[in-house]
């Protein structure tokens, strides 16, 4: 659905994309900062690990209870309110004085920092049909960008200020940003007047459906839920330890080896507008598996874990992106409880994922992280196998 009075150009999509990153970027700050944490409050580095499940369960429930709005609401009033309460939520988190709290606050940002999720969808109705894959290929490109920067620029920060720091930069962040978005985003008006009820359960219904869309989250939450977590959670206890004793600001740095994904999707798009994306998510999910059997072999090589962490980041972003635009189009008229259901799928998986790397990291160190992520992905191609044909 376009704005008969909005063009959207580039700059505005740059925008969009920059606030979609920072809205993403929230749930990772704390990923490398668990050993940093866990010796500040006092708890043992694999349980520092349900920090991030804490965040990624908090998100989950945003994206459930919150992102559905996109669709009976006015996005940019919606979008303010979600980027207020985000703020809200960071300096509680700059200010806990337990583990706890800690997750408590996580948890509460975590369910209000949801938009970019909005703005996903958002983006593409904005869009010219023509380009719809192109734009939502820039905006997600901001989402993995998001994550790489958060997960850098926290460990700098926690060098140099603490862990504390980077939550109250974050705040100030997010309430500039809202009031930009406030400033230039036009007023759109709901796509259908229904009930919340009604609402919620249309996204569950959804699944029923559309018959590709099971398989499709079967996939991408296990390429991205499962798996992602899993590993960045990993690589942090790995490179914090013997033989590596990376400080913060070193573990983040490794992340920016991911920028291969946030490049790489911004052409992935494209995939889609050529109608091979279909296709094209078997050749990112094999570049996934392969990315993991580089990493089994990467416990003493820095090299090799950045090298693994390059491929598998174009791995799933061409996964992630081009799922989500086909989910999308399932039903343009219910993008955004669609992109709900997607994004919801993504963070339980990410929340069960979470949970599993200290379980495993505990009991069978990395090579176990390894192994664990490669039969996931194992599981994702069967999947994605059997989404093909599916209509």
């Amino acid at each position: 659905m376009q704005n008969a009075r909005f063009r959207l150009t580039m700059p505005m999509v740059m925008l969009l994309t920059v606030a979609s990153g920072l809205a993403i970027g929230n749930l990772y700050w704390a990923q490398p900062l668990l050993v940093q944490i866990a010796g500040d409050l006092d708890v043992a580095v694999a349980d520092s690990g349900l920090l991030v499940t804490a965040t990624q369960i908090g998100y989950a429930l945003g994206i459930l209870l919150i992102v559905p709005l996109g669709d009976i609401c006015p996005r940019r009033k919606l979008i303010g309110v979600v980027m207020l309460l985000v703020a809200l939520s960071l300096l509680a988190c700059a200010l806990s004085p337990s583990f706890a709290l800690l997750a408590f606050s996580l948890s509460a940002m975590g369910v209000t920092t949801v938009a970019g999720q909005i703005i996903v969808p958002m983006a593409r109705d904005l869009a010219d049909p023509r380009q719809q894959g192109q734009v939502v290929g820039i905006v997600t490109a901001g989402i993995m960008l998001g994550i790489l920067v958060a997960r850098s620029l926290s460990g700098l920060v926690a060098d140099v200020l603490g862990w504390r720091a980077i939550y109250g930069i974050a705040a100030a962040l997010n309430l500039l940003l809202m009031v930009v978005l406030w400033r230039r985003l036009p007023k759109l008006p709901p796509k259908e007047r229904l009930s919340y009820g009604t609402l919620l359960a249309d996204v569950f219904r959804a699944v029923a459906k559309y018959r590709p869309l099971k398989w499709m989250l079967v996939t991408n939450g296990l390429v991205f839920g499962v798996v992602f977590n899993l590993f960045w959670n990993a690589v942090t206890f790995l490179l914090g330890g013997e033989p590596f004793n990376f400080n913060t600001f070193q573990i983040g740095l490794v992340s920016l080896a991911g920028v291969t994904g946030a490049a790489g999707s911004i052409w992935v798009g494209k995939l889609q507008d050529k109608g091979v994306g279909v296709q094209a998510v078997g050749v990112f999910i094999a570049l996934s598996f392969a990315s993991m059997m580089i990493a089994l072999f990467a416990s003493q090589s820095v090299a090799l874990i950045v090298v693994a962490a390059a491929v598998y980041s174009l791995g799933v972003q061409g996964t992630g992106t081009l799922n989500q635009l086909r989910v999308m189009s399932l039903d343009p008229a219910k993008s955004s409880r669609l992109n709900t259901m997607f994004v919801f799928n993504n963070f339980v998986c990410g929340a069960i994922g979470s949970a599993l790397s200290g379980f495993v990291w505990a009991q069978a160190g990395w090579t176990g992280i390894c192994a664990t992520a490669l039969a996931a992905i194992a599981l994702a191609a069967l999947s994605w196998f059997k989404s093909r044909n599916a209509s």
